[in-house]
């Protein structure tokens, strides 16, 4: 069963123009439930390209070197790419996030389309992060209120190595201090906006209080009953709302099994912090 955040199409074919009809209602769907799954689609990367611009304008990947020569708006997930230790996989995404988080407008979704898969394992884990601040008592709202946390290209307490860059690709990475509660584009409901690969602290709070506060609203978010993992099949188009839910990537495959999917952005906006409403 899908938790309700989650929506699987079945009925549209993506190697067929749709036209701007269907762009609208995909839109509502996607803000309604936050994953969207499209199965069994057959796809060139144009085509991909024409599917996801539906959704909106399509926004560089920040990574270029993970990119398609021929469609450089295009990226790719490649196990080939991927460091080995201990003879285990290490993939990028292993913990939950929402892409790009230090960007000074985050991306508002994130596509990915399925071309080859392992026979078992690969997943993609996604929790709601709405229905999770929803859950947090009222003396933790109230204690996260208007509270803003620096989003770097990786935290000095990351858990996981993010990819190295130059100190040319460095200088044109933004630091970008975002709400820890955001109002979500399409519906104004509160979430929680966390990545703790790249959130350095929180903004007016010692340290190790400022971490110890991530790590528990990170270990809350993350509770399976905010969970969908989704298992992936050959032509499944998985987009998801990066203001909606956080996700992760998993390396419990054969490394000697190949792995690669298609990857497309769309453009957001900056970031609107929730208040709780002032009380008489």
């Amino acid at each position: 069963m899908n938790p309700p955040f989650v929506c699987v199409v079945t009925d549209v074919d993506f190697q067929v123009d749709q036209g701007d009809a269907l762009a609208q209602r995909l839109n509502r769907l996607l803000s309604d439930h936050g994953v969207v799954v499209f199965r069994n689609q057959r796809l060139e990367p144009p085509e991909f390209i024409r599917a996801i611009a539906h959704f909106g304008e399509l926004m560089p990947q920040q990574i270029k070197k993970f990119t398609l020569p021929d469609y450089p708006l295009v990226g790719y997930n490649s196990s080939n790419d991927l460091p080995r230790k201990d003879g285990r996989l290490q993939v990028r995404g292993e913990n939950y996030h929402t892409d790009h988080s230090n960007e000074i407008a985050p991306p508002k979704a994130t596509s990915l389309y399925a071309i080859q898969i392992p026979s078992v394992g690969g997943d993609t884990q996604f929790v709601d992060v709405r229905a999770a601040y929803e859950d947090l008592s009222e003396s933790v709202k109230q204690q996260i209120d208007g509270l803003y946390s620096l989003h770097v290209h990786q935290s000095s307490r990351s858990p996981r190595e993010l990819a190295k860059l130059t100190p040319e690709q460095m200088a044109l990475i933004p630091r970008t201090p975002q709400p820890l509660v955001i109002a979500h584009a399409g519906s104004g409901r509160g979430a929680l906006y966390l990545n703790t690969a790249r959130m350095e602290g929180i903004q007016g709070i010692p340290d190790e209080q400022a971490y110890e506060l991530i790590e528990y609203l990170y270990n809350h978010a993350t509770h399976p009953r905010y969970e969908y993992r989704h298992r992936w099949q050959v032509g499944d188009v998985v987009i998801w709302d990066n203001q909606a839910v956080m996700h992760q990537a998993n390396a419990d495959y054969d490394p000697q099994e190949y792995r690669y999917l298609l990857r497309l952005m769309i453009k957001g906006a900056p970031l609107k912090a929730y208040r709780l409403p002032v009380t008489q």
